[in-house]
């Protein structure tokens, strides 16, 4: 038995299914969960010392690569001065003042504890500065384990969201709207009397959908016309597709935006921040409750700043570019039959043969036959993402070698599946 075997033994006897977060579980490529020993640049190292080029990147965060030094010494140095505070830091100053210089649509930031967090701070603030109550969303995006975002759709393209889990109160999505991704005309309809639209910019959770031309631009415009604000989930694709995440790299500007991941170089760590008229909705300033113990504190703070710092060295992004297209040009060249969307240093290999441009294509994508590469990866020593509707994420740690024996051992999972 290995050791991964074992602890996944232990692990089912006190964890829910032996994992704290579901798709961890890898059910859905039909196998038991490795268990994770450590990281390093672009590597994993499992439970029983087997290295994996690493394309999971902690869902994201791990940017700059595992276990980067400059993050590390800024943690250790921050850690001698204690791990939390409960009260104002000059270093969650410095923080917020780095990203609002990165992402000019935030005029005022709020740091929480995660992402999910963040999106929830977004959606009350939104409520709160509208006076509206319908937040719309588009089917297959995915925004945190939230009550109110976890629906839908039926028929229709304004329907009202239903939960997808039980659990959730119908009361909790019954102000949830649902529209297709890329369906400006969806959007303009129900849109009218809510309060937000929450979009990711690109669409990454039900694999990486970009967005169409004149979509994005589309919903600015739809949201101007209605009074509606417009809120960017960039979780995922802040400070990766771009340094000033999608907004930057599209040319379109949020009232609200939603951060995490890299802002915390791989520590738990979220933000929300947008307009000043809006966010000053916000206590103190405003009637509109939102708080965090854990809010900017000092590992967090510290970790995200030597990531920012890393980032916005010349040439960054380019370099990330030329990695990204390399594994792109990969997949293709195993000869695996997939649709490749890419945005940047986030991608998704669809095992289908027609464009993916919403949740309705991306779901008639050949989920066994992922789950057979996937596994075929894993026994190759590369760990892409353990479900068919993720992102692979490029790192800055990815080199010619890993992207050499990447090429190779995509080659051998393509003619095992076939």
């Amino acid at each position: 038995m290995s050791r991964s075997d074992d602890l996944h033994g232990r692990a089912r006897r006190v964890l829910v299914g032996g994992v704290n977060s579901p798709v961890r579980a890898m059910r859905s490529i039909g196998r038991d969960p490795l268990f994770i020993a450590r990281a390093e640049g672009a590597h994993l190292w499992d439970a029983d010392g087997r290295r994996y080029i690493d394309y999971l990147g902690t869902w994201g965060p791990a940017i700059l690569g595992h276990a980067h030094p400059a993050v590390l010494d800024a943690v250790r140095e921050a850690l001698a001065g204690g791990t939390s505070f409960g009260a104002p830091t000059e270093a969650e100053v410095v923080f917020a003042e780095m990203v609002v210089e990165a992402v000019p649509s935030i005029e005022l930031l709020r740091m929480t504890s995660s992402g999910g967090e963040a999106v929830a701070g977004a959606l009350r603030i939104a409520r709160a500065a509208t006076g509206r109550e319908v937040i719309v969303k588009t089917e297959g995006g995915y925004h945190g384990a939230i009550d109110g975002m976890l629906a839908e759709a039926g028929s229709g393209a304004t329907t009202l969201g239903v939960p997808t889990s039980p659990g959730v109160p119908e009361g909790a999505t019954a102000a949830t709207r649902l529209v297709p991704y890329n369906d400006v005309a969806a959007a303009e309809e129900a849109l009218r009397g809510a309060a937000a639209i929450i979009v990711e910019p690109v669409a990454g959770n039900m694999g990486v959908v970009p967005p169409a031309p004149g979509y994005l631009e589309g919903l600015r415009a739809a949201c101007d016309a209605t009074g509606a604000l417009l809120i960017f989930d960039e979780v995922m694709t802040g400070f990766r597709v771009a340094r000033g995440g999608a907004q930057e790299r599209y040319g379109v500007r949020a009232d609200i935006t939603c951060l995490g991941k890299i802002i915390g170089g791989g520590l738990p760590v979220g933000a929300f921040g947008g307009r000043r008229d809006v966010m000053e909705h916000l206590a103190p300033e405003g009637p509109c409750y939102q708080a965090g113990t854990l809010s900017g504190n000092p590992l967090a703070t510290a970790a995200g700043m030597a990531t920012l710092a890393a980032l916005a060295e010349p040439g960054f992004y380019d370099r990330l570019e030329q990695t990204s297209a390399a594994l792109e040009d990969a997949v293709l060249a195993s000869g695996a039959p997939v649709v490749i969307n890419r945005v940047g240093a986030m991608m998704t290999a669809f095992f289908q043969d027609g464009p993916v441009s919403d949740y309705a294509s991306a779901t008639r994508s050949d989920t066994d036959a992922f789950g057979a590469f996937a596994r075929a990866l894993l026994d190759a020593g590369v760990y892409p993402p353990p479900s068919q509707y993720e992102a692979w994420f490029v790192s800055a740690a990815h080199d010619e070698a890993d992207l050499a024996a990447t090429g190779d051992a995509l080659a051998a999972a393509a003619e095992a599946l076939a």
